[in-house]
């Protein structure tokens, strides 16, 4: 190009050392040191055309991190000559010339990629498929297939991650967010959700002290966030390490179910028994004349904290709410469950003639009722806890904010909302191997990230810790990334290093969990 218009050129050159992700390695050593990399080859023995297991895993992982979100973007990475002469030369080390030999003879045509290509990647994912379930569908009727054997490997595999967290971050208390999120997709196969587009409609289960996910489980976009929510709420438990003896549960109102409710209540749970929750209650004609007959003067006002601590009080209030549903008045013997009812001042238009409120409140996406104060929206919590009704208001908000920030970060920061295939299975598959790579990135914030890396999103990690220009040098049987002499990265990568190292080297802080 002519510099007519910019005073400035590009022009290749033919080193082919230079990469534009030199912090993505730190991920990689993360993914070593908590022994995710053993636990994949312990587990899977799939392969797909020469490829190990892990070497595939972990190629989806670097894709996460590096911000690519469907198999194509594997290239683009392929393309970084410095992160393949890297991959390449710690792939090597270590070996024989006759282990050299050996690993280039798996691939019919040599092996001279670092990085599976997008065609091994589908193949590979692709054996997680189950069709047998397939055959089981029926039409207009909720299902979660049952996972074939390599896909209940894979889940197994995230274990190894919550143990090694919990052994160097310990804690006896999980609260459990569950929650599910739609992502939308436009293959072939997948079904409507009820808001009226193709989507999947995977289920997290998210652990708020350790801020990562102890359970995902892959659903089409018909089957409700509710359904069979006890059954992943159990499987979830089970994941929990043994020196976890406390578990809360926060959960919306697809959780307000008969059997989840008695589940945690009674304490079926044989390990844990009574697990205290907060659960949004479905706001019934029954529950509204229920809020209704609360007297004005029992409404309390609901307070929040600013940014420097101040309390201010919201438009909202709270009430202790006398209401018992048929279910737990069939038998004395039920435990005892405690409604609050929650209100928000709704500030609406005056109404134009013709358009009375009851006709607007059909309309309305929320509940509202009309009281002697005004309109209000309405909203319903059931506890088995015994807090201040504001601070439990305030406990069981805080699962929002962690959901929409996980939900964000699954389907916008990682791949979570691309879908390579149009088998089930192998989209299960990837979503899985998602939340390994969401999941390093939890170890990475609880133990070894400065704490201004601590609250960044993937795009602020990405922008300050992995796209870092480095270039790749072999000399006297080192291998050295370089990267910019500015003192505040060359701390940063070194930092960072230094605690990995030492995760590796020093004993866990405290006992070992299973």
């Amino acid at each position: 190009m002519t510099q007519k218009l910019f005073s400035y050129q590009y022009q290749g050159t033919p080193q082919s050392s230079y990469t534009s992700i030199a912090g993505l390695p730190l991920f990689m050593e993360m993914a070593k040191v908590s022994g995710l990399t053993d636990s994949i080859g312990q587990h899977l023995q799939l392969n797909s055309q020469g490829w190990s297991d892990r070497q595939i895993i972990e190629g989806v992982m670097q894709l996460n991190f590096s911000g690519g979100d469907c198999v194509e973007d594997i290239d683009r990475l392929e393309a970084d000559e410095g992160l393949k002469s890297l991959l390449l030369s710690l792939e090597h080390k270590g070996m024989s010339r006759k282990e050299r030999r050996a690993s280039q003879t798996r691939f019919r045509k040599g092996k001279d990629r670092a990085l599976p290509s997008a065609s091994a990647i589908r193949r590979y994912l692709e054996k997680f498929h189950n069709e047998e379930e397939e055959e089981k569908r029926l039409p207009k009727t909720a299902f979660v297939p049952a996972p074939n054997k390599a896909l209940k490997a894979l889940t197994s595999v995230n274990q190894s991650l919550i143990n090694f967290l919990q052994q160097h971050h310990p804690s006896q208390e999980a609260t459990l967010d569950q929650d599910a999120t739609l992502a939308e997709t436009h293959k072939r196969s997948a079904k409507y959700c009820y808001k009226n587009y193709q989507a999947y409609h995977p289920f997290n289960t998210y652990w708020h002290e350790q801020g990562l996910l102890v359970h995902s489980e892959f659903r089409d976009g018909n089957v409700t966030a509710g359904f069979e929510q006890t059954r992943l709420l159990s499987e979830s438990l089970d994941c929990l390490p043994a020196s976890v003896k406390k578990v809360f549960l926060r959960s919306d109102t697809g959780a307000y179910q008969e059997d989840l409710l008695s589940y945690c209540a009674e304490g079926q749970n044989k390990r844990f028994g009574v697990i205290e929750f907060a659960i949004g209650v479905r706001v019934t004609p029954h529950f509204k004349d229920a809020v209704l007959s609360v007297k004005e003067e029992d409404w309390q006002p609901i307070y929040k904290k600013d940014e420097k601590g101040r309390l201010y009080q919201t438009n909202q209030d709270w009430a202790e709410v006398c209401f018992v549903p048929t279910w737990i008045g069939r038998s004395k013997k039920n435990p005892e469950y405690r409604y609050i009812g929650i209100r928000e001042r709704f500030w609406s238009q005056p109404y134009l003639p013709g358009l009375e409120p009851e006709l607007v409140q059909e309309e309305l996406p929320f509940q509202t009722l009309i009281m002697k104060k005004g309109e209000y929206k309405i909203f319903g919590v059931v506890t088995n806890r015994d807090l201040p009704g504001s601070d439990l208001i305030g406990w069981y908000r805080q699962r929002c904010g962690d959901s929409e920030k996980v939900h964000s970060m699954e389907k916008v920061g990682l791949s979570g909302g691309q879908f390579p295939s149009n088998k089930f299975g192998a989209n299960a598959a990837w979503w899985h191997m998602m939340v390994l790579a969401f999941n390093i990135i939890a170890l990475m914030k609880k133990l070894v990230l400065p704490e201004e890396l601590i609250k960044k999103q993937m795009k602020g990690l990405r922008f300050h810790l992995i796209h870092i220009a480095g270039c790749v040098v072999q000399h006297a049987r080192q291998l050295i990334i370089k990267v910019s002499s500015n003192p505040k990265i060359i701390d940063l990568i070194q930092y960072i290093r230094q605690k990995i190292e030492a995760l590796a080297t020093s004993p866990p802080s405290r006992g070992r969990c299973t």
